[in-house]
């Protein structure tokens, strides 16, 4: 039932949020982007670095 709670919650924000972006001019330069994805193979990498450990110790 909390998997179907958590489900539903994320679905509605999605509505809620999709729609609110669409209508806004926020967009983002392909500088920003670089930016960005400068930072996410390595903030990955932590993450599952630290899966594996917490795999590890229980």
């Amino acid at each position: 039932m909390t998997m179907l709670i958590i489900i539903g919650v994320l679905f509605l924000a999605l509505v809620i949020v999709v729609p609110l972006l669409e209508k806004s001019n926020w967009r983002m330069s392909g500088k920003d982007m670089g930016k960005l994805s400068r930072w996410f193979w390595p903030l990955l990498m932590i993450l599952l670095v630290a899966q594996l450990i917490k795999m590890m110790m229980s």
